[in-house]
């Protein structure tokens, strides 16, 4: 079979367009897998309410790590590891953001509740881990003091 490239092109174009034409693949473009009330929060309260829970506690089977001292705000490294029992979601929030909801990340059954990523922040304040399990929320905090122009001070 002699096909061409032309013709090839066309025929995958338009599949690609019918495709995309009838939903699939659903939840990639779909509004509801972003909850913006939640992005929108100001406060680890405002965004606990938005994610559905009444409020947060501080836990310490919650691991936390990120530098004391972020020369960079623009890439401050971040590692968050669970240790409570069935770990939905992990959530990294920086205070003094203008939006405090950083990342949002869903944990599925079975996997290990760990994250490392790297965050923006506009300032030195407060960064904190929020989880989300069966039981509720739960998080860790810890003050991250950003340089300006990476001098160490």
């Amino acid at each position: 079979m002699n096909v061409s490239r032309r013709i090839f092109l066309k025929a995958s174009g338009g599949v690609g367009a019918a495709l995309l034409l009838a939903g699939w693949p659903r939840g990639v473009l779909a509004d509801e897998a972003w909850n913006a009330k939640a992005f929108a929060g100001k406060s680890l309260d405002d965004v606990v309410k938005a994610l559905g829970g009444a409020a947060a506690q501080p836990s310490a089977d919650i691991a936390l790590t990120a530098p004391d001292i972020a020369e960079n705000g623009a890439v401050v490294p971040v590692e968050i590891e669970s240790k409570l029992p069935n770990t939905r979601s992990i959530s990294i929030l920086v205070e003094k953001n203008p939006n405090a909801l950083s990342a949002d990340f869903s944990i599925p059954a079975g996997t290990d509740p760990y994250i490392s990523t790297r965050v923006k922040m506009a300032e030195t304040s407060n960064l904190y881990a929020l989880v989300q399990t069966d039981g509720g929320f739960f998080y860790a905090k810890k003050e991250v003091k950003v340089t300006l122009g990476g001098c160490g001070g």
